[in-house]
This record gives C-alpha cells, sequence and structure tokens, in this order.
C-alpha cells in the first residue's frame, strides 16, 4: 500500500533514442525481464508501475503486482479506474471515483472472524470427505522423465475455438443446465482420461470467492483455488460425465470459502519438490471483462500487451478466454516435461 505521504514516483523510460523498428523489441525485452524481477516480501513495495516512451504520442506503461495482494478480477478493477481517472483529468475534471464502501483490510478482519467454529468445521469436513482416498498424483504423460528438482521453465501455446463451437458448447450445457465452464471442465477432464487411463481425476482451479456485493469493485487477494475431482468409472457417456462434474462443481462452489492453503495444511498431502500438492494440472475459465476501451474523447486509446514470463507453476495449465469470436485458449506447459509438438496436438 502506498500511503498519500508516500506518492508512488513512476520512472519513466526514453527509448527514442532507439531506431525506430528497435524500440518495440526494446519495450518486449524491458517488459519480460520487469515481469519475473522477484519482490521483496517484507519491505515492499509489492506494487511496481513504469513507463516506456516509445514516441510522442505512444507510451507502454508496465505494471508488475505481486499475487499476493491482487488477482485477476483486480486486474480489470485497476484498468477501468486508471482509464476513467485519466478520461477526466485529461479533460480538467476531478475524479469521478467514489469512496469505497470497505477496503481489503475491512473483508480480511470480517473473513477471519467468520471462518471459525462451527463454520470452519462444516467447510473443513466437506473438503476432507469429498478428497477422501483421492490418488496421490495424476500422471499425465510426458516427453521427458520428471526433473529431480522443478525449475518452473515453461512455453505457451495458444488456439482458437471458432465461435460456431463455442455456441454448440453452450448448448450442450444448457441442455444439461450446466455453465460453460462445467461443459468445458467436463472435456478437459475426460481428455486427460483418454491419456491417463486413471477414472479419478483431479485438477485445480481458481474461482473469483467475490461472493459479496461489496467486493466488486475492490482490488484484492480474494480469488481462492478449489479442487475439481471428477470420477468417470463405468465408461460413462459424455452426458453422463457432463452430469457428475455439475454437482461436483456446485458442491465445490457451496464450499469455496475454505483458503487453498488451509485445506492443504489439514490434508497433509505428501511434499515433493517434483510435484505440486494434490493436483498437477489447472484449468482457468475466465469471463471476466474483455479488453479496455477509453472512455469517449479522452484522446486515448488503449491496447494490452503480451508479454512472455517462460515460467509455468504447474505441470500443465490450461487458460480459457471469452470473447465475442468465440474461446481463446492458451496451454501453458513445464518445457522440462513436454515438447510444443505434444501440446500442439
Amino acid at each position: 500500500v502506498v500511503s498519500p505521504a508516500e506518492p508512488l514516483r513512476i520512472p519513466v523510460l526514453d527509448l527514442t533514442r532507439f531506431p525506430g523498428s528497435n524500440r518495440q523489441a526494446e519495450a518486449l525485452r524491458l517488459a519480460s525481464d520487469e515481469a519475473v524481477r522477484p519482490f521483496d516480501l517484507d519491505s515492499g513495495p509489492l506494487f511496481r508501475a513504469t513507463l516506456l516512451k516509445l514516441d510522442a504520442e505512444e507510451h507502454l506503461l508496465l505494471i508488475t503486482v505481486h499475487h499476493i495482494v491482487s488477482d485477476g478480477w483486480s486486474t480489470r478493477v485497476l484498468y477501468r479506474e486508471l482509464e476513467m481517472i485519466y478520461a477526466a483529468l485529461a479533460s480538467g475534471r476531478p475524479s469521478p471515483m467514489a469512496e469505497l464502501p470497505i477496503h481489503y483490510g475491512d473483508f480480511a478482519v470480517w473473513q477471519r472472524q467468520w471462518l471459525q467454529g462451527e463454520t470452519l468445521t462444516s467447510q473443513t469436513a466437506y473438503w476432507k470427505r469429498r478428497l477422501e482416498g483421492m490418488p496421490p498424483l495424476l500422471e499425465v504423460p510426458t516427453d521427458r522423465p520428471r526433473p529431480a528438482i522443478r525449475r518452473h521453465q515453461g512455453a505457451s501455446y495458444s488456439m482458437e475455438i471458432p465461435h460456431r463451437l463455442t455456441e454448440e458448447l453452450k448448448a450442450v450445457g444448457q441442455r444439461e443446465n450446466a455453465t460453460p465452464y462445467m461443459t468445458l471442465l467436463a472435456a478437459f477432464q475426460t481428455l486427460l482420461h483418454r491419456y491417463t487411463g486413471e477414472p479419478d481425476l483431479v485438477v485445480g482451479t481458481p474461482i473469483a470467492n467475490r461472493t459479496r456485493p461489496e467486493t466488486v469493485n475492490m482490488i484484492g487477494l480474494f480469488a481462492n483455488t478449489l479442487v475439481m475431482r471428477t470420477d468417470l468409472s463405468g465408461d460413462p457417456s459424455f452426458r453422463g460425465a457432463l452430469g457428475r462434474v455439475r454437482i461436483n462443481a456446485l458442491g465445490a462452489y457451496a464450499h469455496q470459502d475454505l483458503p487453498f492453503e488451509r485445506l492443504v495444511e489439514e490434508l497433509h498431502p505428501e511434499r515433493d519438490h517434483r510435484h505440486n500438492p494434490l493436483f498437477p494440472v489447472m484449468v482457468a475459465y475466465q469471463n471476466l471483462p474483455g479488453t479496455v476501451s477509453a472512455e469517449p474523447g479522452a484522446g486515448l486509446t488503449i491496447s494490452p500487451v503480451e508479454v512472455t514470463r517462460g515460467t509455468a507453476k504447474f505441470d500443465l495449465t490450461l487458460y480459457v478466454f471469452e470473447s465475442g469470436q468465440g474461446l481463446s485458449t492458451t496451454w501453458q506447459y513445464d518445457t522440462d516435461l513436454f515438447e510444443a509438438p505434444s501440446i500442439a496436438r
């Protein structure tokens, strides 16, 4: 947190000294370096910003925030408020932002007070029952042997799911009273079943966890990780598999308040530097608002820039993003385990 007495000072790097053809490459290099520069959790700050000047009218703003104080939803809130304040100041108007009814510290205190006693016991008991007898690890076939120590080196592969197929996917879910996420998760776990031969499938998934209306416009780490376990034994049809996924997902949503780190403490999974605890595969369905567009009349055009970080938190993570054209996907994978052609296939 930056106090009013200590304003955030944003360094400005002038890249106009580089030839025009090299400026974008230099900007992307700086952005990639900034994305992996570590934070000092003891002294902070946990929010960094740098402005790169490409020419008189074009700038690239690098914003780096530690995940411990922010999440994907918060990023959209930050972009929207930055856009609104910029537009107001550019036209000589005061900031239009209203005072928040509560702050993240208030939410943290409320969560600690609420998540104890019978509530904590009930939440914990559900997950212990749900994950009892869970397989120790989902072994997805890899191209290379698993190294003794993970380096978290990664790459990504992106592909588009066309609009027509996306609509068909949604229609299947609607017929079964399932959300697009549930339908996609059923397809993804079916795919994992085909590759592993395992009927008991466990993957992780993030959830916004903003169940109170006061938290919608707040910046902070509200997101939680849920363990999604599906039993595909008995060779069910896809309709049957989707029904199982739906029931499991609804149960997980009803018990989403138990922090994942608390769940790990309760379950005491076997620790191994080669693996993530509980699951090695993650699926993240992102249905947040789309790209940022500046307020009309602001004299500002905003577009995101994709930065390659070269890391992988899990063996395999499937990111799915909703757009007007359909679904876009990014497969992030550990390059110590997988080769690019395998991921594309």
